[in-house]
Parts: C-alpha cells; structure tokens; sequence
C-alpha cells in the first residue's frame, strides 16, 4: 500500500481526486474559451438559430471552422453547448440568456472575463505574495476593468433601483424628491449612472482613484444623457470631496480599500446629519465554513488574485478580503463611529448594508 508519510492512502479516493484535478484543468481553459466565445460572436449566432454545423456557425461569425470545431466540442464536453450527432450543435435558451443577454442578471461573460484577467497576472501575484507587496487596481489588466464591470452591471441593473434602494429608511423618497449623492469607488459608472436615470431630481458624484475608469464612466453619463447631473472626479476614497450628502454609496470596493476605517470615517464626515451610507459587499458568513460552497469559493480566488492584492498596495494595508462577512464590516462602521448598522437586502452574490450615524 502506497503511504505519505505515516498516513496510507486510499486508491480509489486518489483516483476520484485525479479526475477532479482534470476536471478543475477543464474548467480553467474553458474561462478562456468562454470569452473568445463572447469576444466571436459565436454565443449569439447559435442563440436562436436551432442546430449548426461548424461550417455554418463559422460562416455566421466570420470565422475558421477548424477553430470553430474544436471550440464547439470543448463546449459541448463541458455542457456549455449541446450536441445532437451528425456534426450538429446548438445552444440551449438557459444558456443562451445567461451568455447573450446583457440585461439579465444571470449574465456571465464578465464573470469569466474578470477571472481570465485573474489568471493572467497571477504570476505576479504569485511574486508578490513571497513578500507581502500589494498590486494596485490600475495595475491589472483591461480584462480585469472591463470584466468587473460586465460581471457586476447586470445585478445592479436588476436590483439596484427595484430592491436595494428601496431597503433602505427613507432613501428613496430623498431621492424622488432630490438628493445628494456620492458613489465612492465608482469604477467605470454603471451604479451612478443607472441612480441619475432612475432619479431625475437629485445630484451624483462619482469618484474612483483609478483615472482610466473614471475617463470611461464620464463617457458612460455622456451616452446616457445624464452627465448634467453627475460629476466624476479621479479621487480615493478616504479623500473624495463634498459634504452633506444624503446618500454615499460604495458597490463592492469596502474590502478593495487599504483603510477601510478611514474611508468610513471619512464617509461619516461628509454625511448629512440624517444621512446614509450603503454598503454593497460580496455574499458571505462570518465563519470559514459558512463560505465553502461555489459562490464562496470563486470569491475567496478573487480575493486572492485581485482584493487582498489590492488592498495591500495602500497605506495600512487592512486586507479585509471578498469573504470578511457581516460581523467585520460592521466592526469598520463602529470604528469609524457609526451608530447604526443592519444588512438591508441579498442576492446569492451580495449583501446591502445600511450604515447611519
């Protein structure tokens, strides 16, 4: 019998590992099959159309069958696409609406585009993290811009305006009425801009420290015709400026944040006196085991790649991560000296707190 050390080990569960660890190898390349598939066109032209030869598909997207074949076998090995026989393939519509719709909040081009830009810079994580170095946001990859914003702009879409805001005391009826706003952290714009539509009579400023994003999220305000009531300035977040507002908003970047005490601090500073701050955050429990599921772990795999690196380029260096859960984000609003604090709303990927002095 085979042993590691003292321990002997079990074939057959050695084996079953074995094809988990080929499956996991699978699963790998496929994120990067699934954005060449979003990036062709191949997702929408099968959308619909019933069953294709990769002839066919090839011809509908331009491109070469012998590439389109062996992409349209991976898919259909892993699910993704279905095969009938006699050199035919189609797309289900559960697939099609989770890889095709924009609109939907089951929308997953970005999610996989976000992790193949993970993997890409992983190398230099995997430096970084024989020291402690951080790597700052601005220093990632376009997939990891673009890819966040494709994989959270559709949640927000669905729920931001029909159920976030309205779980908060009051906010809304500010809003209708006409409030003031910053959206801290606010990336490339979909949050600000999806409030200014939705609430004619109040004022947005977005802020992000990252210039690059907050270059495209101006453009975005431009293009939704709302950039008369929103202004987006390049600044961190313990530093954006303002004061009374009625609303501050921070939409998964609390854990990003080098100093996230501070920043709340600094939110609290800049609130009215019967303000609010909303706080989206990654789905989590307070304990390890409550996060070890497939939502918990492709966010503990973000959090490695992405948000503790993150957080660790900035001054303290706090690291909360994409898993700090409940009970540490409200510890950062009592230290910052905010007096009251609930989880208002979720989604199986986000939870929404309401933080008030």
């Amino acid at each position: 019998m085979t042993t590691v050390g003292d321990s002997p080990l079990d074939a057959q569960k050695l084996e079953q590992f074995v094809f988990r660890a080929v499956d996991e190898v699978g699963a790998t390349l496929n994120t990067a099959l699934v954005v060449m598939g979003d990036r062709l066109g191949l997702y929408r032209a099968l959308a619909g159309a019933g069953p294709l030869t990769p002839a066919a598909l090839a011809a509908r997207t331009d491109t070469s069958e012998r590439y389109v074949r062996e992409w349209l076998n991976a898919q259909a090995a892993g699910g993704f696409v279905a095969y009938h026989g006699e050199d035919s393939y189609s797309l289900p519509p559960e697939q099609a609406a989770a890889l095709c719709d924009e609109d939907s909040p089951a929308y997953l081009p970005g999610l996989f585009q976000n992790a193949l830009g993970s993997v890409i810079d992983s190398p230099r994580v995997t430096d970084a993290a024989r020291t402690g170095a951080g790597i700052g946001w601005h220093e990632h990859n376009h997939h990891v811009h673009v890819g966040c914003e494709r994989l959270f702009r559709p949640g927000y879409k669905a729920n931001l305006v029909e159920a976030w805001l309205p779980a908060l005391d009051g906010v809304v009826e500010k809003l209708q009425r006409g409030a003031r706003v910053a959206d801290v952290g606010c990336g490339h714009g979909a949050s600000t801009v999806l409030m200014a539509e939705a609430f004619p009579a109040s004022e947005f400023t977005g802020s992000d420290y990252h210039e690059a994003s907050v270059e495209i999220a101006r453009r975005r305000a431009e293009e939704a015709g709302v950039a008369d009531r929103i202004a987006f300035e390049v600044e961190p977040a313990a530093a954006f400026t303002g004061e009374g507002y009625d609303l501050v908003t921070m939409f998964d970047c609390l854990h990003d944040l080098g100093d996230p005490v501070g920043a709340a601090r600094h939110v609290l500073d800049t609130l009215a006196p019967d303000g609010t701050w909303m706080i989206v955050e990654p789905a989590a429990g307070d304990r390890v085991e409550d996060n070890l599921h497939p939502v918990g772990r492709a966010y503990y795999g973000f959090s490695t790649l992405l948000c503790t690196p993150a957080s660790l380029s900035q001054d303290v260096g706090l690291a909360l991560g994409a898993q700090a859960g409940p009970a540490r984000t409200r510890q950062v609003a009592d230290d910052a000296g905010f007096t009251r604090f609930r989880s208002a709303a979720a989604t199986p990927l986000n939870v929404i707190y309401e933080a008030r002095p």
